[in-house]
């Protein structure tokens, strides 16, 4: 058997394992990202990658782009510019929900233009859930038109999203084949932009404002529980009857149900005690109970409230000032696979983990035995400092209000600035947007915006080690035929339909793949294939590459498809169904929209 045909088979043969690993998912998909990289360098001889090609995504300029606009839109959010912005939108949308609705479209669309899609995902989404409630209104009406908004508002420009800037530099690596082909200027398809972005928002103000879910979160939940039920303190003297009892024979002997949730020994701190813990006297206990039973326990005999008794140096453990805070764990989280004893989480922080809410099922007990896995939503109580913390923290995403932490706010003039001018020195030619980027975070961290400590932790390495690992594949699909022979085969179709229709067709095609993979990977394994495909039809090249392009960052049908959907999933309550019902109709209806377009921008 040739060098050349060893060499495609053992490609589609890794191209198949990684589509599996990719959508199974037993390992991180930058773990399988990598393993990719590796296997092809190791079959380089076959696989035409050498060490060097294999490596290269590294230094690629679109991984560098991409890297120093997650710094720069940390910057951004160290500055306090989201909070003040949540006050006016507060103010301006009240208690409707099509106001909210609508600011929150208008908001991070634009945004997803100027900095990263994802990260403005990231900073919004504590605003946005805030609003909601705040004003009585389901997380679940608002967070999931926010991911695809921002899809939508990332094709505005050549930064609005990692998926523009991997096409591009696919594109140009292709060019010496097709002199049609060529990098990505920075509003190059900011024209079709603006109709994709324009159609989708008025689908989620109406279509898509009907089809999603009004879903309760955890934090809803417990705003609604505590109406009936009331979470209080209570210290054991030395008279009450209980001293010796075991805390499951105390609830028996009081007969009313009572969720017992921490304890306090001698200034040490103890969550969900065991039923059988033998109560002492001293002992500070946490209990979650109804109205009635509460006015019982108010009669027992040794049994004093914490807000009436302040034993010495009982309640510092406590700490002053604690909040109910939801954060979400990341696809690339250290507590992924961890329990929450096991991971350590809640002695870290110093913070309890009160509920857990994975799609539509919410866990008040027995918390330690859950796996978490990404986009689960943990419900913790916490104190100002701890909030700071975990606000600075890669593995969670903080999803309520942070008005305790402290924003460099005289730096915010400089910040936008900054971002500003990253933006028009790109836009006029003037710099390369990977100078560009970097100048900015260079000078932010020399400002005082950012600590060059906050900077490594803005960037999310997952996502960095993704697009280093699956740039090779494209190339391999090049170096051994493999995009020839799917063009060739997509192209056939040619015989039956309209050269438009093939065009419309690798769009369904690339958004299929999206929400079952990753962005990155359809852009990198169908680019070289559309190439080919409008090669062989003699088609503009130019145009099916727009299309992979457009799909690969429209992907509404899944969670896991873009990982703005991974982030809203566990603050908005959703379950896979909710995306497929609102995303379905959307992705038909853009896939009709962006064929038309770039028939008409670029021509076929």
């Amino acid at each position: 058997m040739a060098v050349e045909t060893v060499g495609l088979v053992l490609v589609f043969v890794i191209i198949l394992v990684a589509l599996i690993l990719f959508l199974t998912e037993p390992v991180p998909i930058d773990v399988t990202a990598i393993g990719i990289m590796v296997v092809l360098m190791i079959l380089g001889p076959w696989t035409g990658i050498s060490p060097r090609e294999g490596v290269a995504g590294f230094s690629n300029p679109a991984t560098i782009t991409i890297l120093a606009m997650m710094i720069l839109s940390e910057g951004v959010r160290r500055t306090g510019a989201i909070q003040r912005l949540q006050k006016v939108v507060a103010s301006y949308t009240g208690d409707s929900e099509h106001r909210q609705l609508g600011a929150t479209i208008g908001l991070v669309g634009p945004l997803s233009g100027v900095i990263n899609n994802t990260a403005a995902v990231a900073v919004l989404l504590p605003m946005v859930s805030d609003l909601a409630h705040e004003h009585g209104t389901s997380p679940s009406k608002l967070l999931l038109p926010l991911s695809y908004a921002s899809m939508a508002g990332g094709m505005l420009t050549l930064i609005g999203t990692s998926t523009n800037l991997l096409a591009s530099d696919v594109a140009s690596r292709l060019a010496t084949d097709d002199p049609s082909l060529h990098a990505f200027s920075m509003f190059e398809f900011t024209q079709l932009g603006i109709i994709v972005f324009l159609v989708t928002a008025a689908y989620l103000l109406t279509i898509g404002y009907w089809l999603a879910p009004s879903h309760v979160t955890p934090r809803s939940d417990l705003e609604t529980t505590e109406e009936e039920e009331f979470l209080t303190e209570i210290i054991v003297g030395q008279q009450s009857s209980f001293v010796g009892s075991t805390v499951q024979e105390a609830l028996e002997a009081v007969d009313f149900e009572a969720n017992v949730t921490q304890l306090i020994r001698e200034g040490r701190y103890h969550r969900e005690p065991a039923m059988s813990t033998t109560i002492q006297s001293g002992d500070i206990f946490t209990i979650r109970l109804t109205e009635e039973a509460l006015q019982t326990l108010h009669e027992l005999e040794g049994i004093e409230f914490v807000p009436e008794v302040t034993p010495p140096g009982g309640l510092e453990a406590l700490g002053p000032g604690q909040t109910l805070v939801e954060v979400v764990v990341t696809a690339g989280s250290d507590l992924v696979g961890e329990t929450v004893e096991s991971s350590t989480f809640q002695d870290q922080y110093q913070t309890g983990v009160l509920a857990i809410r994975r799609g539509g099922e919410t866990a008040y007990e027995r918390l330690t035995e859950y796996r978490i896995r990404p986009g689960d939503l943990l419900l913790t109580e916490s104190d100002p400092d701890t909030i700071d913390r975990l606000a600075d923290d890669p593995n969670v995403i903080v999803a309520g209000e942070l008005e305790m932490q402290r924003f460099r706010s005289s730096k915010l003039p400089i910040a936008v600035a900054i971002v500003l001018s990253v933006v028009g020195l790109a836009a006029l030619g003037i710099l390369p947007v990977m100078v560009a980027a970097l100048g900015g975070v260079l000078i932010m961290i020399s400002t005082g915006i950012l600590k060059p400590t906050e900077a490594y932790d803005a960037v999310q390495w997952d996502v960095i080690f993704l697009l280093a690992g699956v740039i090779p594949l494209g190339q391999a699909m090049s170096e051994t035929g493999g995009a020839d022979l799917l063009g060739s085969f997509v192209a056939s179709t040619a015989e039956f339909l309209p050269a438009i229709a093939v065009l419309g067709l690798f769009y369904l095609l690339t958004a299929l793949m999206t929400n079952l993979v990753s962005n990155q990977a359809s852009v990198v394994l169908l680019i070289p294939v559309a190439v080919d495909t409008a090669t062989q039809l003699q088609a503009n090249a130019f145009a099916f590459v727009m299309a992979v392009t457009f799909a690969a960052s429209t992907a509404f049908m899944s969670p896991v498809g873009y990982q703005t959907n991974l982030f809203v999933y566990g603050p908005g309550g959703y379950k896979f169904s909710d995306y497929a019902r609102v995303g379905a109709p959307l992705q038909i209806m853009l896939a009709v929209v962006t064929t038309l377009g770039i028939a008409v921008f670029w021509g076929i």
